[in-house]
């Protein structure tokens, strides 16, 4: 089995004339984790959508185990259920937070749904706001419970935009922790958008910075934070205005 769960080639993201996206060439390995970051406006969401298929990329490719997604192509419904995207701002609908989370493995036909519901809420620490509206929610406790659902399918790729970003310091280590546990516990491959440079040091088994649309270095965390090769990750790093 290859090492590398998804290989982008010759990507770029156009939306009419302008260009917000670029990635010549880009492996992720699967059962790791990769973290984009990056200033806002970089393009770093934009390549996480495209990652879940949520948007083809203008030019180039993008394989999932060897099956190529590319502007005019599809992927089988098979491959799209693998990956699960949850955005910086989650969607909920009205009714109960256990609801929410359910909904999804209801309409995929799982079995004894309701246990693992239970056992995801738990995990997020939110078991005791299960029955309650989800329109209720503070900011923070939408995003656990988005977090929630997506726990919920055990998926092989997680996609997650600024994970943590309205998260007390508790919540963002209980979050932290499950997304390592996805890792080691279900071999799910996490691709994690943060600004946060201490979470990025923290979970990166690979690290990726984007400027004006362009990946401009990878590398494991260790190397970028230690020994970056181009000077405007060096800048960045540093926290100085690159941009």
């Amino acid at each position: 089995m290859i090492q590398f769960l998804y290989h982008l080639q010759d990507i770029t993201k156009k939306y009419d004339e302008r260009q917000v996206c670029s990635v010549k060439n880009l492996e992720i390995h699967r059962s790791s984790i990769t973290v984009i970051t990056g200033p806002n406006g970089a393009g770093k969401s934009t390549l996480l959508k495209m990652l879940g298929f949520l948007e083809p990329p203008t030019t180039g490719s993008i394989s999932i185990d060897g099956h190529h997604y590319s502007n005019g192509s599809d992927l089988p419904i098979s491959i799209r259920r693998r990956v699960t995207l949850v955005l910086q701002t989650p969607a909920l609908f009205h009714g109960s937070v256990e609801k929410n989370v359910a909904y999804g493995l209801q309409v995929r036909g799982e079995r004894d749904f309701q246990r693992r519901v239970e056992e995801v809420l738990e995990a997020v620490g939110l078991a005791h706001l299960a029955k309650a509206n989800a329109s209720t929610l503070s900011g923070g406790e939408a995003q656990r419970v988005a977090f929630a659902r997506a726990l919920a399918f055990k998926p092989d790729v997680l996609l997650l935009d600024e994970p943590t970003a309205n998260l007390d310091p508790a919540s963002v280590g209980l979050v932290e922790n499950l997304i390592k546990g996805a890792v080691r516990d279900l071999g799910s491959t996490v691709v994690l958008v943060t600004q946060n440079l201490f979470q990025a040091e923290r979970l990166a088994d690979q690290m990726m910075l984007v400027l004006d649309g362009e990946v401009i270095e990878v590398g494991t965390s260790v190397k970028l934070f230690n020994h970056p090769e181009d000077v405007r990750t060096q800048a960045f790093l540093r926290g100085e205005m690159v941009y």
